[in-house]
């Protein structure tokens, strides 16, 4: 499959759940709760009123518009371990509708500033609207791929993403740009999700199962490997739990991978991992 056949499906999809909360007030969740053999069965079910609460906690949440909430499609929250500072610059990979952007622009203060890296047109307009409409001026919200990201070396004190890594193709150039980015004990704060143990073929083929942010996840110990092969140290996972895509086929069984039958499967979770530039 190419780079940019996934690349395609991924911005298609989170620009269809843009359109649609924009539309109808409606969000989808890339991976609803409850799913047992993958998130393209139920793709266009409403997220549940609940899913950013599980999230974040009440203050977190307090005085941020539906627009922002009901867009929230995290599997983490970044911000409560990054160990944010006036005055820092932060940058966040698939900054979607905007929640992480406009929780780490409060604890930067107006000294500081946000910056909010996207490639779905869709949800850099939804995200810039939100900013205007909740009067946020330390924030500011650019069209790019994490691939390449249109900064400048050493422009930036930290780096958060929440559940959007595992939707790259090329996660070795993600973690290579962000240490380019990053000044020098810059940190990286991030939510994912990851694998406990490798999937399917068939799965890793799956255009839907990509946009469904689980294709595209690594196993754990890859995924780390990764961060500290582009130079990162004191990787550390702060959180480990259950992801809400459940369960998916072991790899070897491509039978029950196009099946979803019952059989072998493999835990995917979502994991808060901290990292930091010498």
């Amino acid at each position: 499959m190419k780079e940019s056949e996934i690349k395609e499906r991924v911005r298609e999809r989170y620009g269809e759940i843009a359109t649609r909360l924009a539309e109808t007030g409606q969000a989808a969740s890339c991976c609803p709760p409850q799913q047992s053999c993958g998130c393209s069965a139920a793709q266009t079910e409403p997220a549940r009123p609940s899913f950013a609460d599980r999230l974040y906690s009440a203050e977190a949440l307090e005085n941020l518009p539906e627009s922002v909430t009901g867009i929230s499609l995290g599997c983490g929250n970044p911000t409560a371990i990054a160990d944010l500072q006036p005055g820092e610059v932060v940058l966040d990979l698939g900054s979607g509708g905007g929640i992480d952007c406009f929780l780490a622009a409060r604890q930067v203060g107006p000294e500081g500033s946000v910056i909010g890296l996207d490639m779905t047109t869709e949800m850099v307009k939804l995200a810039r609207k939100n900013a205007r409409q909740m009067g946020v001026t330390n924030v500011e919200f650019r069209y790019g791929e994490m691939e390449e990201m249109p900064l400048p070396d050493a422009s930036v004190d930290v780096i958060i993403s929440n559940c959007v890594i595992n939707l790259s193709p090329d996660k070795d150039m993600v973690f290579s740009e962000a240490f380019r980015v990053l000044r020098r004990g810059g940190r990286l704060a991030v939510s994912d999700i990851v694998t406990q143990g490798p999937l399917p073929e068939a799965i890793r083929q799956d255009l839907e199962a990509w946009g469904a942010c689980v294709a595209g996840a690594l196993d754990e110990r890859v995924y780390l490997d990764k961060i500290r092969q582009a130079g990162f140290i004191d990787v550390v996972v702060t959180e480990r739990s259950a992801a809400d895509a459940g369960q998916w086929p072991a790899a070897g069984d491509e039978q029950e991978a196009a099946g979803c039958q019952d059989g072998g499967k493999v835990g995917v979770a979502s994991i808060r991992v901290s990292a930091r530039k010498p």
